[in-house]
């Protein structure tokens, strides 16, 4: 099986740009945008907590010891980024309250406080938003750098998963493929449902590709499934001259197979074509490991970036954009800069995204 995830780019083999990111942890600021608000009564706390250089999956533990409850008492919506300055909210038990006065210090703070009526749960999160500054880039990079930007918002982002989703030099990946060939592959059940994932993510990458090479990324094919943009519901497309105007307007976009049981199937070109990329990975229908890792769902090709933005100064460019929950600051920037500032990023893989 080949273990290629990426994606080409949506403006094309243009040159990179170079820059730096996460030169300190200033330099990436994510902001959680939540599913809804904090009612402001009810018997959780929800805490508007600030992380500095912190990694993601100890928070839940280290706010529990702060505030002398159990990890699992903690909600958290979605992992954030560690180098980085991160804010998001957590919820906690009512009783935590005494406690908050000794909760600061310089990893993580307490910005606000709210009540509601239930615990924050993983996906209970819309997206996030970033503001990123690239140091060092060249006069030509600053100069190139909007206008790259502009036709990223007229054309959208493909909805591409990152390198971390698919584990350090694709090793996560791997095991999933070995999971997927009938392997004895002795992994925890956590481990098990990131390398199901990522061998969905890498089929969907591959799928996307192609879509952008054949120039279909915004395209209404006979049978394709259709999402409506940026959020709502699926249906199969039977009328593509009709939908094609709604594509245009960025109502609805296709949705790619993340593939499962419970995924809904395409129909006619759309199917076919779907059908060519499991066979040309060597695999027949139904190729899935039974069970509940590989459940199935779609997920949307491309995503409006109506927000973009970007500022200059004398220590380089600021970025501003929002993405939806389980889309990835790194593809963004790698249509921006180009491939090699990737690896400057450590993105956690999105547990509340697709």
């Amino acid at each position: 099986m080949s273990s290629s995830y990426e994606v080409r780019r949506i403006l094309g083999d243009v040159p990179s740009l170079g820059g730096r990111i996460k030169a300190i942890p200033d330099d990436f600021l994510v902001e959680e945008i939540p599913a809804y608000e904090p009612c402001g009564t009810g018997g959780f706390l929800y805490l508007w907590v600030e992380k500095c250089d912190f990694p993601a999956e100890k928070l839940a533990r280290e706010v529990g010891f702060r505030l002398g409850v159990k990890p699992q008492d903690v909600g958290i919506a979605g992992l954030k980024d560690r180098r980085a300055i991160t804010r998001q909210w957590v919820s906690v038990p009512i009783q935590c309250e005494e406690r908050l006065a000794d909760f600061d210090d310089g990893l993580l703070r307490i910005l606000g406080v709210s009540r509601h009526g239930n615990k924050l749960r993983t996906g209970h999160v819309r997206g996030n938003r970033f503001t990123i500054r690239v140091r060092d880039l060249s006069a030509e990079g600053k100069e190139e750098l909007p206008r790259r930007a502009e036709r990223l918002r007229a054309t959208g982002l493909p909805n591409a998963f990152g390198p971390q989703r698919f584990g350090h030099g694709g090793e996560t990946a791997r095991l999933g493929w070995s999971m997927v060939r009938g392997e004895k592959v002795r992994l925890n059940p956590w481990l098990k449902k990131l390398a199901c994932s990522a061998v969905q993510s890498e089929l969907f990458n591959a799928w996307l590709d192609r879509r952008i090479a054949d120039g279909l990324l915004r395209v209404a094919l006979p049978g394709d499934v259709m999402a409506h943009s940026p959020r709502g519901g699926m249906f199969v497309c039977e009328t593509p001259a009709v939908e094609q105007e709604r594509v245009d307007r960025f109502e609805i976009v296709p949705a790619g197979p993340m593939f499962g049981p419970k995924m809904l199937p395409a129909r006619e070109e759309a199917l076919v074509r779907e059908q060519e990329l499991i066979s040309g990975r060597g695999l027949q229908p139904g190729w899935e490991p039974s069970g509940a890792l590989f459940t199935g769902t779609r997920r949307r090709a491309v995503i409006p970036v109506p927000d973009l933005g970007w500022t200059s100064d004398e220590d380089g460019v600021v970025v501003k954009f929002s993405l939806p929950s389980g889309s990835y600051a790194t593809v963004l920037l790698s249509e921006l800069l180009g491939p090699d500032i990737s690896p400057a990023c450590e993105e956690m893989p999105d547990e509340d995204g697709a």
